[in-house]
């Protein structure tokens, strides 16, 4: 057997232990083509506690309605503190662990286990029924709506989304995409509710996903991609034989080519 019938044979040994099959590494598999009826209700995540959130307040009296907005004005980061990793606190109403914020001239108000519009319900009433303000409006956001991608992925990371609304799918776009060696059928997803966590393994593959109330991430939610048997396969086996076969290979090489 001649070096190069050699070097051959490991470059096809190696391709053959590093395949993945094709369906492996293929999204929505299963779905089939044709109109997929979306029933489920568009549920608005509810405030927790730690959740940083911007409250602005507008009304026919401009003068009267600073005095709500001074203390929630975000600081905006530059580019050097971004590249520092130094970034700037945020500034707004953080909810305590209590679930309270401390609002002006209303005190505290229960916020968290409320959504958006139920906190901003809530502080019209309170603004109304001490006489603050005249038809006053009240805008809340969140300050630290983010998800966290990890696992097989291309760049696993924390993603903002400042429109408060980012799908499984887009979360996993913005890291990447998955690597061929990502399950799509066992992605799993860890949210917070009420103070419990919650895990839910999401099938890519299957086409309820699409109706599916885990479509819609909400904040604070984590995404971990596992890896197929291919991927703990061949990194098991390579890092077992691939050393010794190398070696072995490249001594035979050098004997053949010592005894021609």
């Amino acid at each position: 057997m001649t070096p190069r019938v050699l070097v051959l044979l490991l470059a096809v040994t190696l391709f053959i232990s590093s395949c993945v099959n094709v369906k492996e590494a293929t999204y929505f598999n299963d779905i089939t083509d044709g109109e997929i009826a979306y029933k489920v209700e568009d549920m608005e995540p509810v405030i927790q506690k730690n959740d940083i959130l911007s409250i602005t307040v507008s009304s026919l009296n401009t003068e009267a309605t600073q005095l709500f907005n001074a203390p929630n004005t975000p600081v905006t980061a530059n580019s050097s503190a971004i590249a520092s990793g130094t970034l700037s606190q945020a500034v707004g109403y953080l909810v305590d662990q209590d679930g309270n914020i401390q609002f002006p001239f209303i005190g505290t108000v229960k916020a968290a286990t409320l959504t958006k519009k139920q906190l901003r319900e809530k502080i019209i009433e309170g603004i109304l029924a001490k006489r603050l303000l005249l038809e006053p409006i009240v805008n809340v956001r969140y300050l630290n709506y983010k998800v966290s991608v990890l696992g097989e992925v291309g760049r696993p990371s924390v993603i903002n989304a400042p429109g408060e609304r980012i799908s499984l799918l887009e979360a996993i776009a913005f890291a990447g995409d998955l690597t061929l060696y990502a399950r799509r059928d066992n992605v799993l997803l860890i949210r917070e509710v009420s103070g419990k966590r919650i895990t839910k393994h999401i099938n890519l593959n299957d086409q309820e996903l699409f109706t599916s109330p885990y479509y819609y991430l909400q904040s604070n939610d984590v995404i971990y991609v596992t890896p197929n048997k291919s991927k703990i396969q061949s990194t098991g086996n390579a890092r077992l034989w691939l050393p010794f076969a190398i070696a072995t290979i490249t001594l035979g090489i050098v004997i053949l080519d010592r005894l021609n």
